[in-house]
């Protein structure tokens, strides 16, 4: 079926064309992952849209009301829990604010729409708390304003598409035009360019060229093993419950319900609670014995439209068979501070769980935590006080969003950008402060005296300002600077430590890769020796994806 002399756009049709969009961006995954603007294989940008779009598809397809407003709320609840990365967490609010746009819509014209897009970009730029312009920000913008004046109550889909997507093109082939980051490496933005990708597998639908991916967006598990709990067990842990309540006016004051209602009284029969509302819809978490109790005091407000209730004791027993040497994790006593990382590399983990952190999220590469992620991890600490270090730019804007969501402690998200801001913050951590706010200062200030860097093979060809970079040399690199470039990774490495000033620290710590070999480690020893005496010198096997080397400096 194709909808080119469509005029309006019902909710099959929404869910159709946002399952394609969904599958193109699949089939180019690859594509928008290699975008990045350094010639280094750890792009996530399409894994992190991908999987961000994907839960929201898999709330659309279970979804029991079928109208546009019904299918666009449900994929917007779902995308905002499994966003992951800056693109993901921006991508989820133009959903979420195109689907403000199209409230109480059973189906919409094109300029209806065109408006639930615009509400969707203003949304988008509002979490952005500094917006840079140059990334799928600037292409959601440009591609609706570029439509805006041609459109009409009878302006069809294929035409409104095909216009569409031409303006988003020409705004994501301009991008390096607005970021001198993208324009040095010659690329356009990743984020802009999966937009795009979903944006042409939508106007595929409308050709009737549907770009559903071979296999399903999301897949499921294969149900649980339901003789791990028998007629002898014993409920422990209770059951995982999730509501989606659409607030009715019938029984409650849609417009000016406080969500904390629901938040107050799951905190009497629960906890690991999560509730949020959106529009007239409020998603509720809570790990609690008695989900009867939870479902009879949400519909005092409103209908369910969709119930999950799990066994805790099935998913328990689960985890134990997968990880029989593993002992059982049991919620400890609250704390009043607590700290999280982000890291990747099991070196580098269990060097954070040894300096004190409570919590520490694999975070490697494909791996970027979601913001549900972030809330489990919050809920097993069990704390007052929680700090978070993300640990790296793509993943702050996630912390932040579940630091937003989260009621059962104030988390703080320190903005550490890289694994030797969290190192140097977690080598001096002090709990002794008299307030958080203290805590959280004495970790920023430690942070500002250590630089960090990065060695790591380049995959393509690139000048970049005075360097000539040729494929499969070494690069080293901080922030968004490239330092130095070398067919040997040990003289990378060594350049690198030159350009942070090394002469102006004290302490140098290599952390090693996975793949770096012995002989490789003995190199970097005798190196420092020769070239850095005066340094202490310290070494982590860190066994870190994608970095050979990274080096902290304090």
């Amino acid at each position: 079926m194709n909808y080119l002399n469509a005029t309006r756009i019902d909710g099959a049709a929404f869910e159709a064309f946002v399952k394609s969009g969904a599958g193109n961006l699949l089939r180019n995954i690859r594509e928008i992952n290699d975008l990045n603007v350094f010639p280094i294989p750890d792009g996530d940008t399409g894994d992190n849209m991908y999987r961000t779009i994907a839960g929201g598809v898999r709330e659309m397809e279970k979804a029991p009301d079928g109208t546009l407003s019904g299918k666009a709320k449900a994929l917007s609840a779902g995308m905002l829990l499994s966003a992951r990365g800056n693109s993901g967490v921006i991508l989820s609010q133009l959903f979420s604010g195109m689907s403000d746009g199209l409230a109480g819509l059973s189906d919409a014209s094109i300029p209806e729409l065109l408006r639930a897009f615009s509400e969707g970009v203003r949304r988008a730029y509002e979490t952005v708390v500094t917006p840079v312009e140059g990334t799928i920000l600037t292409v959601a913008r440009e591609a609706a304003d570029g439509v805006r004046d041609a459109l009409g109550e009878q302006t069809t889909l294929g035409a409104f598409s095909e216009r569409y997507l031409d303006r988003m093109r020409t705004s994501l082939a301009n991008t390096p035009e607005l970021l001198d980051v993208l324009k040095e490496a010659g690329v356009v933005d990743s984020g802009g360019a999966g937009l795009y990708r979903i944006a042409e597998g939508a106007a595929g639908a409308i050709r009737g060229e549907s770009a559903a991916a071979d296999e399903p967006a999301v897949t499921h598990g294969n149900g649980s093993d339901l003789d791990l709990f028998t007629e002898d067990s014993e409920l422990r842990f209770g059951y995982c419950t999730e509501v989606l309540l659409r607030l009715t006016r019938k029984k409650t004051d849609v417009e000016a319900f406080d969500v904390q209602t629901v938040t107050d009284y799951l905190e009497t029969i629960g906890e690991s609670i999560v509730a949020f509302k959106n529009g007239s819809i409020v998603k509720v978490h809570v790990h609690t014995f008695t989900p009867d109790k939870v479902l009879a005091f949400c519909l005092r407000f409103g209908e369910l439209l969709t119930v999950k209730v799990e066994n805790m004791e099935l998913q328990h027993s689960e985890h134990e068979q997968e990880k029989q040497d593993a002992l059982p994790e049991v919620r400890r006593a609250r704390t009043n501070y607590a700290t999280c990382v982000v890291a990747t590399g099991r070196g580098v983990m269990d060097v954070f769980a040894e300096m004190g952190a409570d919590r520490i999220i694999d975070g490697g590469q494909g791996r970027n935590p979601s913001i549900s992620d972030f809330i489990d991890a919050f809920d097993a600490m069990n704390a007052e006080h929680i700090f978070v270090f993300p640990n790296n730019a793509n993943i702050l804007m996630a912390a932040e969003q579940a630091a937003k969501l989260y009621k059962e402690s104030t988390v703080h998200v320190v903005p550490s950008k890289n694994l030797g801001q969290a190192y140097a913050a977690l080598s001096m951590l002090d709990y002794s402060f008299d307030t958080a706010d203290e805590v959280m200062d004495n970790f920023v200030e430690n942070m500002e005296y250590v630089e960090t860097g990065m060695v790591t093979r380049a995959i393509r060809d690139v000048d970049y300002r005075d360097l000539s970079v040729k494929n499969n040399d070494y690069i080293g690199f901080t922030n968004k600077k490239v330092l130095s470039a070398a067919p040997d990774r040990v003289e990378a490495l060594r350049v690198l430590c030159e350009q942070l000033s090394i002469a102006e620290k004290s302490i140098a710590t290599v952390i090693f890769g996975e793949d770096v070999g012995e002989d490789d480690m003995d190199a970097v020893r005798k190196m420092f020796r020769k070239c850095f005496p005066d340094k202490e010198y310290y070494e982590i096997d860190g066994e870190q994806e994608i970095y050979d080397f990274i080096i902290i400096l304090e």
